[in-house]
């Protein structure tokens, strides 16, 4: 049977997903998201092992009530700026044709800059740099190998071991400093036991056209961590009666479609991506502090297989920012008759590049030929 066995793109496709949790911003989502895209004709070695690294940069600055864009924030110097700095490492066992484990352990190094959280008048920095959550997926292609498309479900486990207490030194004047927990957007964990599900499936319409698509949601049960939210501060009565006074262990989300065009060893792809954190959790309470919303992006991807090595790079650009209103906004807007909704920085882009290599003893590594 003639196979066309892109291997190692799709294969990245699946450790991404389980690596992309990062939106570009406030929005508090954790990990480093990669490029993913197409495979010509399925194929996934009998045993061996496969590795994975994938790097995720961004600047988030501009802030967002709903859909719309407070332009004036960044023209007065009152924008809250998050530089994001995140490394994934991936292992994958292949069990068999079909079945496969991933396990999948994130870096982060993010500074945050801002007026408000310290005198209001003067531009600090808080950081944080550490390991975040772990992660364990079991995955099975429900179609046999070798087939023009196929689909691909995958559960996980999140485990909690990035620190989600993370603190730093806000300046309050000249001479005074208070040591508090940075933002949740900075956090490296979430302190969240969760449960993912997933599903990547491709088409290949002839040698060189293929088609994708993946989704993700991440269940977080827990209802928040108990980390203070006032940065060393005393909590207000309204975030003592708003239950915001601490972080929310937020659900997370993930969506893509898009095209590549194969050119033997060289794939291009043009998608859409959507990822976010909703307003409220499928399972368990949506307490405390959460900065719920989404970002549409247009995704430019570019893939090249050398042998056993598989290299990717691709650019989310923001197409729409939304920040929705949270389950405290909602209450407050039913308690004082007026919409509330909070704020969120985004990133106008973001920079994804990174890797994958097959190590597999038992079976001759396929190559990214073009046949019919």
């Amino acid at each position: 049977m003639k196979k066309n066995l892109s291997l190692l793109f799709m294969l990245a496709c699946l450790l991404q997903m389980d690596s992309f949790l990062v939106a570009q911003g406030c929005v508090a989502i954790r990990g480093a998201g990669g490029s993913c895209g197409t495979m010509t004709h399925a194929g996934q070695p009998g045993s061996g092992w496969q590795i994975s690294a994938s790097y995720r940069n961004f600047k988030s600055f501009r802030h967002f009530r709903g859909k719309e864009e407070e332009e004036n924030r960044v023209a007065e110097g009152s924008d809250v700026r998050n530089y994001t700095n995140f490394l994934d490492l991936g292992v994958t066992k292949f069990l068999n044709e079909r079945w496969s484990i991933s396990f999948n352990l994130p870096f982060q190094s993010t500074a945050r800059s801002s007026l408000y959280e310290h005198d209001g008048k003067t531009r600090h920095f808080t950081s944080a740099t550490g390991v975040g959550d772990l992660r364990i997926t079991s995955s099975l292609w429900l179609l046999h190998p070798g087939s023009k498309g196929n689909v691909q479900l995958g559960l996980g486990i999140k485990f909690p071991t990035g620190q989600y207490d993370y603190m730093d030194y806000f300046y309050k004047n000249d001479s005074t400093r208070w040591l508090g927990p940075v933002d949740q957007s900075i956090q490296p964990g979430d302190g969240g036991t969760g449960l993912s599900g997933e599903i990547n499936a491709f088409f290949n319409l002839n040698k060189h056209i293929g088609f994708y698509g993946n989704g993700f949601y991440l269940i977080n049960p827990r209802n928040h961590n108990g980390v203070s939210t006032t940065r060393g501060g005393t909590a207000s009565a309204t975030a003592l009666k708003y239950k915001t006074a601490v972080m929310s262990v937020a659900d997370q989300y993930l969506a893509r479609i898009g095209a590549n065009v194969n050119f033997n060893r060289l794939s291009l792809g043009a998608g859409a991506r959507v990822e976010g954190i909703p307003s409220k959790d499928l399972v368990g309470q949506s307490d405390g502090f959460r900065r719920p919303g989404y970002i549409v992006a247009l995704e430019p991807s570019v893939s090249y297989q050398i042998g056993s090595l598989n290299i990717f790079a691709a650019v989310p650009i923001a197409m729409e920012r939304n920040r929705v209103q949270s389950q405290s906004d909602i209450q407050r807007s039913k308690d004082t008759g007026t919409k509330v909704i909070g704020d969120a920085a985004f990133a106008d882009y973001s920079i994804n590049v990174g890797f994958t290599y097959l190590l597999n003893n038992h079976a001759k590594m396929p190559v990214m030929e073009m046949h019919e």
